[in-house]
């Protein structure tokens, strides 16, 4: 959408001053901006094309294309496109209703985004052994007195015994928690902190704080807790304390978890937990992967879908459909009965044919050499 108008700037300054300064409400007390990034917005400014050139379908198409494509060249994730063409049908929508298009230039242009695969990659779950040992590597990064693996430790079982989401982990506080000394306990879930950037939110700093995902605000989830992982959140907050709102877990500074700082952990972990066979391999590559083998192993466990799909925040019929290739333990144990059924029909000892139309006809082989069964039992 920008005509080549003399003076283009280069494309990492224009994606700068787009970025920073013109997709962004200025927040309180935020920089001035640079006569550099200044000029770059007059530029395009003048070289910006009329939202009804959008009507010109090869224009159109065009600009649609464009959300396949990342920077380097190479094609964008599904989610990626999706999210992205989502953004520009609104934004269109609403330049129609500010009346400054006619109708949507869109709606005669037949492209579509591929269907995003919805299913979980059974490849990514652990089972339970697999995750006590990366748990327990976790606490070993970052050597002993500086912690900064041993104060993740709990963070991390959190995803995977309790099936919580990152940024759910990220805002579970004391207050909420019922951790008793022995027996299972329980977290109400009912605040999220995900990281989004200075600049992207309202209070200008890294972490919103917002409801449950997909949840009307003020909802509420109250997620079990098992022995495990109680005794673990027990031993972190008699070693670390909590935040000063109560939080659990926090960085050496006090702060909110980023993104950063608990994925680099992550990764350091899983090459000290895995062998060099699996480290190449899918398997809980993010954090995020904990809690899907936190749900996989519940669904494999027998335990109700309904009563899954409400520790985990999620619909029964999402649940059903992504962990549907998930439920290896299940596969086992059918083929272990199938198995036990085919080796007990070859281990018999061979029986005539006479002993097996006996079986067949639910008589004894006495009944019928008798004849008291008559000309049917005979035949």
């Amino acid at each position: 959408m920008l005509s080549d108008v003399p003076g283009r700037p280069k494309g990492e300054i224009l994606r700068r001053a787009l970025r920073h300064w013109a997709f962004v409400l200025p927040g309180a007390g935020q920089e001035a901006m640079g006569a550099e990034d200044r000029l770059v917005l007059q530029w395009v400014a003048k070289a910006s094309r009329p939202l009804v050139d959008l009507h010109d379908p090869v224009l159109a198409r065009d600009v649609l294309e464009s959300l396949r494509r990342k920077l380097d060249g190479g094609e964008a994730a599904v989610e990626t496109m999706r999210r992205k063409r989502k953004v520009l049908v609104h934004a269109l929508h609403y330049a129609v209703e500010r009346g400054e298009l006619g109708s949507h230039p869109l709606a005669k242009i037949r492209w579509g985004v591929p269907k995003p695969a919805n299913v979980v990659d059974p490849r990514v779950v652990v089972n339970p052994y697999q995750a006590r040992d990366l748990l327990s590597a976790v606490s070993y990064v970052g050597g002993y007195r500086r912690a900064r693996g041993r104060r993740l430790v709990g963070f991390f079982a959190g995803m995977y015994y309790a099936g919580l989401r990152p940024e759910e982990a990220v805002a579970a506080a004391l207050p909420d928690c019922r951790l008793p000394r022995t027996g299972w306990g329980r977290l109400i879930v009912h605040r999220t902190r995900p990281q989004a950037g200075r600049r992207w939110t309202d209070t200008g700093e890294y972490h919103d704080d917002r409801g449950l995902k997909n949840r009307p605000p003020g909802d509420t989830r109250v997620v079990p807790l098992p022995p495990y992982l109680v005794a673990l959140w027990r031993e972190h907050v008699a070693t670390f304390g909590t935040a000063d709102d109560g939080r659990l877990f926090f960085s050496e500074s006090g702060r909110i978890l980023t993104y950063a700082t608990y994925h680099r952990v992550w990764h350091e972990a899983r090459d000290l937990a895995l062998p060099p066979a699996l480290t190449s391999t899918p398997l809980a590559k993010r954090p995020y992967d904990l809690r899907h083998s936190a749900l996989s192993t519940w669904l494999c466990a027998g335990a109700d879908p309904a009563e899954v799909a409400q520790r985990a925040g999620n619909s029964v019929e999402v649940l059903l459909s992504r962990y549907a290739e998930c439920l290896y333990d299940r596969q086992s144990i059918n083929n272990q009965r199938i198995d036990g059924l085919l080796s007990a029909s070859t281990s018999r000892p061979n029986r005539t044919r006479h002993e097996e139309a006996s079986t067949l006809l639910g008589t004894g082989s006495g009944d019928l050499d008798s004849g008291e069964s008559g000309h049917g039992g005979r035949s």
